[in-house]
């Protein structure tokens, strides 16, 4: 998948049923979170940024190679 240099905002991501999937099965917490739909706008890197705090760099990897690889 074309990840747009991590540009990629996450409303596309989310429309995408393989993408999805991937947060769903690696980062399950998020797609349950309240703020989802607002977050549409925000791209892959932000939130890359924001879960470094919350999450193992090796998550946050593991959902990018995931990603790449579709």
């Amino acid at each position: 998948m074309d990840l747009k240099g991590n540009h990629i905002t996450l409303g596309e991501l989310w429309d995408n049923p393989r993408s999805r999937a991937v947060f769903q099965r690696r980062i399950p917490m998020l797609s349950k979170h309240p703020l989802q739909g607002a977050a549409r706008t925000v791209t892959l890197e932000q939130l890359a940024d924001f879960l470094a705090s919350w999450l193992p760099a090796g998550v946050i990897q593991g959902v990018l190679q995931d990603l790449k690889r579709l």
